[in-house]
């Protein structure tokens, strides 16, 4: 997989490959998750967060960063985002249970405001020092299809800038796997207008589709 930019690394951000366990299993790498000092981002986040779902599974989804929720319970698309991915899986005829979810970012990015913390966008820098945990998951997993929801989860896996919307639905060919790309379930949250929620479920349906007729074949 190919890294995610090359950018000039900043001390605290020297990257997590010092934290990374070579060879490592699904377990090993959960365990040594919570000692990265990759990035400046686990100092105000409750902990990292790693992956949930089966070591074997035949498709991967990769998302961008945990959320508040996942945060606090430790555990990858519990909160709002969470349900609506589920609700998708459902839809487009893929048991929950059978895929692997992690996220791009271990570490919950966010911005105080009160007592909220309101989700901040992770930056590529922050991208590029967790790509080695990524690398070290999808390397033990093996899986046929990962799905990157959202353009920080596809420049994680394919280690470019990507546009959703040229991008999206089609499978693209890679050296070990292939990718689908779609969009991130909080996007469709952030959408007011109900028939463009209904528009914009459905096409994430579609893509999840392609991904698991993708792994089956």
């Amino acid at each position: 997989m190919p890294r995610a930019g090359t950018t000039r690394s900043r001390p605290d951000r020297p990257g997590a490959q010092e934290w990374v366990p070579p060879r490592a299993d699904v377990e090993a790498l959960t365990r040594a998750v919570h000692d990265c000092r990759g990035c400046e981002l686990w100092q105000p986040a409750t902990q990292a967060v790693f992956s949930a779902g089966p070591d074997d599974a035949a498709v991967a989804l990769v998302g961008e960063q945990p959320g508040d929720q996942e945060d606090r319970e430790g555990e990858p698309f519990v909160g709002p985002a969470g349900r609506v991915l589920a609700e998708a899986l459902q839809a487009a005829g893929m048991d929950a249970e059978q895929v692997y979810v992690t996220n791009a970012v271990k570490h919950f990015r966010f911005t105080e405001r009160g007592k909220r913390r309101l989700h901040k966008k992770p930056v590529v820098a922050h991208i590029r020092a967790c790509v080695p945990w990524l690398e070290a998951e999808l390397t033990a997993v093996r899986p046929r299809v990962v799905v990157a929801l959202g353009a920080t989860a596809a420049r994680a896996v394919l280690g470019h800038e990507v546009r959703i919307g040229a991008e999206r639905g089609h499978v693209l060919d890679g050296e070990s796997h292939d990718v689908v790309i779609t969009t991130h379930p909080s996007a469709l949250l952030r959408l007011r207008d109900r028939a463009r929620y209904g528009e914009e479920f459905d096409a994430l349906v579609a893509d999840l589709r392609t991904a698991a007729d993708a792994a089956a074949g």
